[in-house]
């Protein structure tokens, strides 16, 4: 039966994404580096623009951009989340239209170069591939007002030679997976975690520590399943760190096989694999409080 209901513009958003902001602090001969990549986003009083071609009520994308590398100079970029939190409430509250805003942000990691075990003043060698990730929405106005704060890393690549297995999983007339109690398990991890505050803690601290947690808990923990592994990691930082709420894993299963090389007259005792790239399983997790505040619009894109 064809469809004849109104059309109507159910979901609308716009910013400027990818501004890439290098900031440097110089206050003395010792140099800082914050190196990010940053996106806005803004929802409100737009809808006109899309159905009619009428920008009144639009902030151009290019005045987002500026606003963006301004803001790396005052207030500044000394933590990722404070700045993202305090460019949000700018364009909620500056700008007429916008409901909410929202601003994602990747953190690109450097280490100082070292000369004769001393760290060069103003040198850096780039990190990785690993990326610190935060994204912050401000929304309403006054006591209306909310604001909510993901923490994350990406990219996180880990690998285990053992500690692994997989095995009395379901079969059927098209399983030829064979089980092991033995394994190489590798992911590239994604993790993001909803704070239940924005304040009375130092987001850096709190960063290096959640990292810590989820290395710690990968190496640690038999693996029975990736699952498991995520449930561990994502239990143990919610543990430590109470100012958390809630806390959501994305991990490909980045397999490795055992290469035959017998038909060569070559025993492999489980040293030598061939790391396959893809297909790969896709394993998700997500651990939340029981008294979690509610999380709103914190996941919205």
């Amino acid at each position: 039966m064809p469809l004849t209901g109104q059309i109507e513009l159910t979901d609308h958003r716009y910013g400027k994404a990818e501004n890439r902001v290098v900031r440097f602090t110089k206050e003395n001969a010792r140099h800082e580096i914050r190196d990010v990549n940053v996106s806005t986003t803004l929802r409100g009083d737009f809808a006109a623009a899309y159905t009619e071609g009428d920008q009144r009520h639009v902030l151009p994308t290019d005045t987002q951009k500026n606003t963006a590398f301004a803001f790396a100079k005052d207030p500044g970029l000394d933590t990722v989340e404070d700045y993202a939190i305090a460019l949000a409430t700018h364009f909620v509250d500056t700008v007429e239209p916008v409901s909410s805003a929202r601003i994602d942000v990747e953190c690109f990691g450097w280490r100082r170069v070292s000369i004769d075990g001393a760290e060069h003043e103003h040198t850096w060698v780039r990190q990785g591939p690993q990326v610190r990730t935060a994204a912050v929405t401000v929304a309403g106005a006054g006591a209306q007002r909310r604001t909510w704060v993901l923490g994350g890393i990406k990219d996180l690549v880990l690998l285990k030679s053992t500690g692994s297995e997989f095995a009395g999983f379901l079969v059927d007339e098209y399983t030829t997976l064979a089980p092991t109690h033995d394994r190489v398990l590798a992911t590239s991890l994604d993790v993001q975690w909803r704070f239940a505050e924005h304040s009375g803690f130092d987001w850096d601290e709190t960063y290096t520590g959640i990292e810590a947690t989820l290395l710690e808990l990968f190496a640690t923990t038999y693996s029975k399943a990736l699952q498991q592994t995520l449930y561990a990691m994502g239990t143990a930082a919610l543990e430590r760190f109470p100012m958390l709420a809630e806390i959501r894993l994305t991990a490909p299963n980045k397999h490795h096989f055992d290469y035959d090389l017998a038909r060569f007259g070559i025993e492999n005792a489980g040293e030598v694999f061939w790391a396959a790239d893809r297909p790969y399983g896709s394993i998700h997790a997500t651990l939340q409080r029981a008294d979690a505040p509610e999380a709103g619009i914190a996941w919205q894109p």
